[in-house]
């Protein structure tokens, strides 16, 4: 196949969060090209992009920099457009004048905008999912969940060294939330990378979860595995929804955790040098006593009780 362009040039480049970008890499690697935003420096080495893009995006500010940006591609080989949305407004219309050609992604699009250029096509955008990996059946799973900027990816390294040592196959479900003021860009993409390098292939990205998936996640999981900098706390959401939900808590303890916590009671202690428990028995009894103390000590009932 001929490449008849050597960039494709977007706006957001976050692939996790924004659809188009995720198209915009996938459409990048089809044709063998790279992918870059539209004002990165890079494009210059480039001599024939297609811009692929919503203009509803742009700040105010990079929308003021566009008629700069089609003056600069018009005055070498011109630029074409790959268009996911249209307001109609008058610097959509010039952007689309000014291009060689306009690729609309529906039939609606097209009927709207061919009056701008003579060369408008109609096409689509497939599907973008990229992954078509079935979860690995597993002996052993271990859930996890929390604020991306917490994660503690050294415990994790223990961790692999206790789930080797059982002997058995396993596999992480990862799942976050972002606190306010991060992003999956300086945080969470780090920590997933950091997490692929301790467990390779077994780890599995889950993304943002309902309350309702993360119980069901709960139910099904062996083991719930959080980790802090100095210890769990009595105010630490995550690990008192999984010890009210009965799952076999994997934490680290210390002399600020909650005092009615206890290794292979109703948790599992990290740092305490045992071999993690894999019996149904010893498991089941940890569970009870982890929703115990969950509806219990660390529960809303006594909250309440104490509040008033």
């Amino acid at each position: 196949m001929s490449k008849r362009y050597d960039c494709v040039a977007g706006y957001h480049l976050n692939f996790l969060t924004c659809g188009i970008a995720k198209f915009n890499l996938l459409l990048g690697h089809k044709m063998g090209v790279p992918h870059h935003n539209l004002y990165d420096g890079a494009l210059e080495m480039f001599g024939s992009p297609i811009l692929s893009v919503k203009l509803a995006e742009f700040t105010e500010e990079d929308l003021a920099a566009l008629p700069a940006w089609m003056d600069k591609w018009e005055a070498r080989q011109g630029y074409s457009v790959f268009l996911h949305g249209y307001d109609g407004t008058e610097l959509e219309n010039e952007l689309l004048r000014r291009a060689n050609t306009v690729y609309c992604g529906n039939r609606e699009l097209h009927m709207r905008l061919a009056p701008l250029n003579p060369d408008t096509q109609a096409l689509w955008c497939p599907g973008t999912n990229m992954s078509s990996q079935l979860f690995e059946k597993t002996e052993l799973t271990v859930f996890s969940f929390g604020m991306a900027h917490k994660l503690k990816t050294e415990k994790y390294y223990r961790l692999k060294e206790l789930l080797e040592g059982t002997g058995k196959t396993y596999s992480i479900q990862l799942s976050t939330a972002l606190h306010e003021g991060t992003s999956f860009d300086e945080s969470f993409l780090a920590v997933f990378d950091e997490m692929q390098v301790i467990f390779g292939n077994r780890v599995n990205f889950l993304g943002y979860l309902s309350d309702q998936a993360v119980y069901n996640y709960l139910q099904d999981a062996d083991y719930f595995a959080a980790f802090f900098d100095k210890g769990m706390r009595a105010n630490n959401t995550s690990v008192n929804s999984a010890l009210e939900a009965g799952t076999a808590v994997i934490t680290n303890l210390d002399a600020y955790s909650p005092p009615e916590l206890s290794h292979l009671v109703n948790v599992i202690d990290i740092n305490i040098d045992t071999p993690l428990p894999t019996a149904s028995a010893e498991l089941d009894s940890i569970r009870a006593e982890a929703r115990k103390v969950g509806t219990t000590a660390l529960g809303w009932h006594s909250l309440l009780e104490r509040l008033s």
